[in-house]
């Protein structure tokens, strides 16, 4: 979600004045929307000299299974609470369930942010 920003109206609904124009430091990017596919990843300049991966695209996961992770195929995303529609354009976010080649999990990582999808297997 974008920063859009203090509100223009005060309580009582008259109108605020800007004391001053938006700042690098407030600003918002569009959410990744990772997809299943052919792997593709984008690197973006973050705040303190750092950097995050972004996962445009990924077809594996490391999935804990017990006391171990392998690496899995993902197959397909099977339910995302974030949004109904993700899982009909295979949209991986925190929180969906993917089918994998190890069986279903839950992804735990965000793919958006770190590049990565680390997954835990469900019963």
């Amino acid at each position: 979600m974008q920063n859009q920003g203090r509100s223009t109206r005060k309580r009582t609904g008259g109108r605020l004045k800007n004391v001053r124009k938006r700042r690098k430091n407030e600003l918002g990017r569009l959410p990744t929307e990772t997809q299943v596919g052919e792997p593709r990843y984008r690197t973006v300049d973050v705040r303190g000299n750092e950097t995050k991966t972004r996962a445009l695209a990924t077809d594996v996961a490391s999935v804990n299974k017990g006391g171990e992770t392998v690496s899995a195929e993902i197959e397909d995303v099977v339910e995302n609470d974030a949004n109904p529609n993700y899982v009909r354009r295979n949209i991986i976010t925190k929180g969906a369930v993917i089918e994998t080649s190890e069986g279903r999990a839950r992804v735990t990582s965000r793919p958006g942010q770190t590049g990565q999808v680390n997954a835990v297997l469900l019963d």
